[in-house]
């Protein structure tokens, strides 16, 4: 691929996720400059499409992204989120193309009352996520938080569910991946939906 070429791919990329963000903005579940979102660009070897640290995420452009490694780390100029070597985790883990992270109140105060994980069952939006609204529970891990990604990437590693597209990082927000920007939102807004409910007390 030319140098222009991939110019192309990362502005491409930078349109849909500044699209995105600005829909998770409108939920206000990226206030102020928080959450981030990201998409893979390659695989061989892992490059991801990154907002960009520290904009707020209601109001970004295009050329909002960064170019991240599997490592998360800056390929090209701007800075990635410190998130950004999860995202990259993740995607290595799960086979994922793209990655959203969000801090609902819903997935931080459930991840304070529920630290052993999050239980659904019997509920209709459980099949947007592949499952039977009926007889079968699925749980929704909650990992302990920390500010070194490798951690944090082995904590969600060991408890992950390849069921559950999603992981709740206590004290700090929800994460849910998917193979496209698109399928990535439908997790995360159904996921968000599922902890409104417990939230609610149902």
């Amino acid at each position: 691929m030319t140098e222009t070429e991939a110019a192309a791919d990362l502005r491409r990329a930078g349109d849909v996720l500044a699209a995105e963000a600005a829909r998770y903005a409108s939920f206000g579940w990226m206030r102020g400059t928080t959450g981030n979102l990201s998409v893979v660009l390659d695989r061989d070897p892992l490059r991801l499409a990154v907002t960009a640290s520290g904009l707020d995420k209601g109001e970004l452009t295009a050329s909002d992204v960064v170019l991240a490694d599997g490592d998360g780390a800056a390929l090209g100029p701007g800075t990635p989120p410190a998130e950004a070597g999860l995202h990259a985790r993740i995607a290595q883990l799960t086979g994922a193309d793209a990655v959203v992270h969000v801090h609902t109140v819903a997935s931080v105060a459930l991840g304070y009352r529920q630290p052993g994980g999050i239980v659904f069952k019997d509920l209709e939006m459980l099949k947007i996520l592949g499952h039977p609204a009926e007889d079968e529970e699925i749980t929704l891990p909650v990992i302990s938080n920390s500010q070194d990604m490798r951690v944090l990437g082995d904590r969600l590693e060991a408890a992950r569910d390849p069921r559950m597209p999603a992981v709740v990082v206590a004290g700090h927000g929800l994460y849910a991946w998917g193979p496209d920007p698109r399928k990535a939102r439908h997790h995360t807004e159904v996921v968000e939906w599922l902890l409104e409910l417990e939230l609610a007390g149902r």
